[in-house]
């Protein structure tokens, strides 16, 4: 994404919005007055970084005080988690969680830095965005499911699949679809979704799997191809793009982004927080971000948040435990 006409540009634009000088109100008070400090455990560019600062226009605006973006990447997500975690209970910092480091990480990493119940207090759901599979331009011969199964069977442990990262979602997303298809392909991991992106648009890398709104940026540039949807039904975004389902690989998922304060966080804190994410997800600026990843606003309680992560831990606990993934410490 960083390298992306249209992504790179999104990204440099978000950065540089000065914060707004807007008016306080009084249920802002339930809220220290300082600026409000975003966590994105990712690089900036990517998916996480992109809609993070999409909601920050928005929640900026609602909250009346200003709110930024910070980046803190490292080890698929747990470095800036870890930090976040360890940070002023004041409502004050938040962050950006996501599949990775909110459903996934606890399973995949043996000493994992942070527990991702204990440590946090939901706030709410922002959106899901869903995933694509998209192969390299230099693959000329697969132009669809079908091509693609066939050249990766015929490559047998040589055909390569990048993602961010060994046990990431990228990462067992593609190996469903691997073990479902009997593939044997080369992973090959990156410490975040753009360098992977790059990797595949310059032939270096056969295919990933990834966020649709990143493969389309890619696809519109005529530097990859995105041959199925991990969704549940077709797009606009990617129109004449099939859905996993339809060519029989029973696999519908993406990446869903949701916002968490440190434990022990006020509940008054908590609840102006999520009165204001309600309020961001309806600013014209955030949604304009939100259709550009495919995403739709969806903004949730927090105890609705925290039953759904709990329901995403059993599922993803699931598929580690057959691929029998572990990420070395």
């Amino acid at each position: 994404m960083p390298q992306l006409t249209r992504r790179g540009a999104l990204t440099a634009a978000l950065a540089g919005l000065a914060p707004l000088a807007l008016p306080r109100t009084g249920r802002a008070q339930a809220l220290p007055d300082r600026p409000i400090r975003i966590i994105v455990p990712y690089n900036a560019g990517g998916i996480t970084d992109v809609i993070s600062r999409g909601v920050a226009i928005g929640l900026q605006a609602a909250l009346g005080q200003p709110v930024v973006v910070e980046n803190r990447p490292g080890a698929n997500g747990t470095v800036g988690t870890q930090a976040a975690a360890r940070s002023a209970p004041d409502g004050t910092t938040i962050t950006m969680g996501i599949t990775d480091t909110f459903a996934i990480n606890r399973f995949t990493f043996p000493q994992l830095p942070y527990n991702d119940e204990a440590d946090f207090a939901p706030i709410s759901m922002v959106t899901r965005v869903p995933f694509a599979l998209m192969v390299g331009a230099h693959r000329r011969e697969i132009t669809d499911f079908a091509s693609f199964v066939r050249e990766s069977k015929r490559e047998a442990g040589k055909f390569s699949h990048a993602s961010w990262g060994v046990g990431s979602s990228s990462h067992l997303a593609f190996e469903f679809v691997a073990r479902h298809q009997g593939i044997e392909k080369l992973h090959v991991p990156f410490a975040a979704q753009a360098p992977g992106m790059q990797a595949v648009a310059a032939g270096q890398v056969d295919s990933m799997m990834l966020p649709v709104g990143g493969a389309e940026s890619l696809a519109r540039d005529n530097r990859a191809r995105i041959i199925a949807l991990a969704h549940p039904s077709r797009i606009d975004l990617t129109p004449g793009v099939p859905t996993l389902g339809e060519l029989g690989v029973p696999l519908a998922t993406g990446l869903w982004l949701a916002l968490y304060a440190p434990a022990r966080t006020p509940p008054a804190a908590i609840a102006r927080l999520n009165e204001g994410v309600r309020e961001a997800l309806k600013h014209e600026q955030t949604l304009s971000v939100f259709r550009q990843q495919a995403g739709a606003p969806e903004p949730s309680t927090p105890e609705d948040l925290a039953a759904f992560a709990r329901a995403e831990r059993a599922q993803w606990a699931k598929v580690v435990r057959e691929a029998q993934i572990t990420v070395s410490s």
